[in-house]
Parts: structure tokens; C-alpha cells; sequence
């Protein structure tokens, strides 16, 4: 009996499939976007609602998408495919780190303490009122939020899309207390950090035995329960029109940063009247908050309350097994998390003299939690570098204004700063799905520590 052996289907050619490809991802984005970006509408002088067609930014914005889809599927791709293949093949070198590695925290950390100054230099006194606040204390700001939340999610496994509740419990804790009392900010940081540590215990026991997407629903509606106890509690919170005139912070109670004071800090040391010295102040005070939650942070991993939430991230009903009450482990991880969610709440509400319900909604605890994501869900610098991408990213925008001559004279580049943010975050997820750092150490090791690496951890927990 003659047996036939068909040959072996050619490998489709790769460039034919990134045209093929470029096609589908055009008409996809085109269908998205013609509503989005292809019309605009506005009022005429009759008060009439008009459409306003903008094809040309339609067809730049479906141009780039289809180059982007082909130099990804024809180059990009194949090229990370053969690297990857490559290391495969390649010996398993272990390697000595090198200075940089072995000391980037402190590296980093001189560097933040440096900024304020090199920025004073580069661009005057004045010049760098917008570095160091729109770029320093913004981001720092996110990153200590976004720490706080790494407790929650990263370390105890708990989803929580309501974390920016305790961001708004803490403002307005400062915002109400310092305006009817006149009480300092030094007395009620703590007071604001103690009082959201309390609203996490009262979320933590009704979700005890909530998991997973249930867990998430929950933590969303008590976020947007507290939103609207801040926009109808008129008496208390002032509703919608907010919250204004809270104090400024001063410098430990010795002097003052507000021009009318005798103790102005400007007076007393006889410098140039300016308001950059307050955002300097604050830009250090934001970045010894974010070093206290590093520090605390790290220090309860290495706790027996630490150990717990990991273990109970990685298997909660193997977590029960061993002993270890899981109701004392979830409420320690809400209430900890929640106390530096209010840290930085008392922290905004004294910087920006002003805090309404609108700075509280769903899509900062989206954004706090994409940052965590993004970063690597338990590493503390990669975070850190995802806060500063992220959030930097979106300042820089603001800067961009030679966008408008490509696209016209009406084009503003900070409102595509979601769909820019959106297309980052779906470009990180393909090149490192486990955040930026993929690997984590473990708190409990035999002899030697060493990092896991993502291979032997599960998809999102690494």
C-alpha cells in the first residue's frame, strides 16, 4: 500500500500578513474612532447643535495605527520572537550586578532630593514652580497612592477599585478639621491617616468573605457611596461647590508661607518674596511621606503580618489551613492601606487649598490601580517607575504644542491624554505582562535570597 506524504504549508509570508493585518487593525480604527475623532460637535450662534467633520485627524490617527500595526506584526514581532528564541538556546550566565544596580534605590533617592535644586538652576526661581509641582509633587503623589494600594492588591491579593474613598475620607478630614478649627496640619496628618484607616476596617468586614470580581464590585460601590455622601451631605462637606480657603502647612509651626504672616518664610530669612518655596516644601514633605510608606512597607513584609497577606494572595484557603485568621489579615491590609491613602489625601487637600467631590471619582482608583499593575504588583520601584511614565507622561503633554501645527491650530494634546494612556498601558501589558518588574523576592528564603522569576509565578501575580 503507497502511502503519500503531502508537503509541509510554506510559512505565510510574514510581511504579506503585517499588510493584511495593517488592513484589518485600519478598518477597526476607523470604525472606533469616526464618531470619536472623525466628528466633533459643537453650538453655532443660534444655540443649535452643529457637527463639525475632522477627517484629516481621522486619517492621521487610522495612518498610524495601521503603521503601528505593521511594523509590529512585520518586524517588531518576529524580531522578539528570534531574541527570545535566542535566550533560550543560550547558557544560563549568572552574573555579578553591577553599581548601578546594587545601589538604584539610592541612586533614585538622591536624585529626588536633588531635583528641586537642579531644577531652581536650570530654569530660575520662578521657571521651576512648574517642574517641581506639576512633575514632582504630581507624581509623588500617585506613587505614594499607589503604594498604599500595593498592600491591598499586590501583597494581600485583595482587588479593590474604591481605594481613592480613603484618598477623599483623608482631605476632607484636613479640609473640615483646619477650616472650623484652625487645627495644624503636623495634628491632623496623623488624625486624617487614622480616621481612613478606620473607614477601611468598616469596608473590610463586609467584604470578609467576598473574593475576586465580587470583592472588586463591592470595593467600587463603597467608593462611589462615599462620592455621594460628599456631594449631598451639603451641611458638612459644602456638596458639589467643595471645600476653599484651607490652610496652607507651615514649616513645623516656626514660620509661615503666606506673604501677610510677620513669620513669612521669606522675612525671616530674607529671601525674594515667592511662592515657590511652599512648593518646595511641599515636594520634600510629599517624598518623606512616599519614603515612610517604603519604609513601613518593606518592614511588615518581613513581619508575620507581612508573610500572612502574601499567603493569603497566593491561596487563601491553604492560607486558613496553616492557622492564620484570614479576617485579622484582610482588615490589617485595608486599614494599612487606607491609613496612607489618607496620608496623601490630607496632603492634596493642603496643597491645592481647595478639594470637591469631582477630584474623588472612579477613574483615579482606575488609574492608582493601573499603576500597580503596570509597575508589577508588590514591587515598590517598579511602581515607582510606572507612576513617573504614567503621570509624567501626561504632564509632558501639556508641552507638546508643536502638535498643533501637524494636526492644526485647534488640536489640544492634554485631551488625548487617556487614549495615550490607554495605548500605553496595552503596549506594556504585551512587552512585560507582569508589570515592569516581573520577579519578586520572597520575605522567607533557605540560605540565599533569590528572586522569582515569572516563569514559576501565575499570570498577574508576579
Amino acid at each position: 500500500m503507497a502511502v503519500t506524504v503531502s508537503a509541509s504549508r510554506p510559512a505565510a509570508n510574514p510581511l504579506a500578513r503585517a499588510v493584511r493585518e495593517s488592513l484589518f487593525a485600519g478598518v477597526i480604527s476607523f470604525g472606533m474612532f469616526v464618531l470619536l475623532i472623525g466628528l466633533k460637535t459643537d453650538q453655532n450662534i443660534r444655540n443649535e447643535l452643529v457637527l463639525e467633520p475632522r477627517w484629516g485627524l481621522l486619517a492621521a490617527v487610522v495612518a498610524l495605527t495601521m503603521l503601528g500595526r505593521f511594523l509590529y506584526v512585520g518586524f517588531i514581532a518576529p524580531a522578539m520572537a528570534r531574541a527570545k528564541a535566542e535566550r533560550a538556546k543560550a547558557p544560563v550566565v549568572v552574573s555579578e550586578p553591577g553599581f548601578i544596580r546594587r545601589n538604584s534605590n539610592k541612586i533614585g533617592i538622591v536624585i529626588l532630593f536633588l531635583f528641586p535644586i537642579v531644577s531652581v538652576m536650570a530654569f530660575g526661581l520662578q521657571g521651576s514652580l512648574k517642574w517641581v509641582d506639576n512633575f514632582g509633587i504630581q507624581i509623588l503623589i500617585y506613587v505614594m497612592l499607589a503604594w498604599g494600594l500595593n498592600i491591598v492588591v499586590g501583597l494581600a491579593g485583595l482587588l479593590d477599585l474604591g481605594y481613592v474613598a480613603f484618598y477623599a475620607v483623608g482631605a476632607y478630614s484636613y479640609a473640615l478639621l483646619a477650616s472650623h478649627y484652625g487645627l495644624s496640619f503636623w495634628i491632623l496628618l496623623p488624625c486624617a491617616g487614622i480616621m481612613a484607616a478606620m473607614w477601611g476596617v468598616i469596608l473590610g468586614f463586609p467584604v470578609l468573605r467576598l473574593r475576586g470580581d465580587y470583592l472588586a464590585i463591592v470595593t467600587l460601590a463603597f467608593g462611589e457611596i462615599i462620592r455621594l455622601v460628599l456631594i449631598n451631605w451639603r451641611e458638612v462637606t459644602n456638596g458639589s461647590a467643595g471645600i476653599s480657603g484651607i490652610p496652607k502647612v507651615s514649616f513645623f509651626g516656626l514660620m509661615s508661607f503666606n506673604v501677610s504672616d510677620p513669620n513669612y518664610i521669606a522675612k525671616v530669612l530674607g529671601l525674594a518674596t515667592s511662592g515657590v518655596y511652599y512648593k518646595i516644601f511641599l515636594y520634600y514633605l510629599i517624598l518623606l511621606l512616599c519614603l515612610l510608606t517604603a519604609f513601613v512597607t518593606i518592614r511588615l513584609r518581613r513581619l508575620p503580618v507581612g508573610r500572612a497577606w502574601e499567603a493569603l494572595r497566593e491561596d487563601e484557603i491553604a492560607c486558613r489551613s496553616l492557622g492564620i485568621n484570614t479576617t485579622t489579615t484582610k482588615l490589617t491590609a485595608f486599614a494599612t492601606g487606607a491609613m496612607f491613602g489618607g496620608f496623601a489625601g490630607s496632603f492634596f487637600a493642603a496643597r491645592q487649598g481647595f478639594v470637591s467631590p469631582e477630584s474623588f471619582v472612579f477613574l483615579e482608583s482606575a488609574i492608582v490601580l493601573a499603576i500597580v499593575v503596570l509597575g508589577g504588583m508588590g514591587s515598590l520601584g517598579g511602581i515607582a517607575v510606572a507612576a513617573a511614565v504614567m503621570i509624567g507622561g501626561t504632564e509632558i503633554l501639556r508641552e507638546l504644542q508643536f502638535l498643533k501645527a501637524v494636526f492644526g491650530p485647534d488640536f489640544t494634546p492634554e485631551l488625548y491624554r487617556m487614549l495615550l494612556f490607554g495605548m500605553a498601558m496595552v503596549i506594556v501589558m504585551i512587552w512585560k505582562p507582569r508589570g515592569f518588574v516581573g520577579s519578586r523576592e520572597p520575605t522567607a528564603f533557605l540560605k540565599e535570597r533569590k528572586a522569582v522569576s515569572t516563569s514559576f509565578t501565575k499570570e498577574g501575580h508576579g
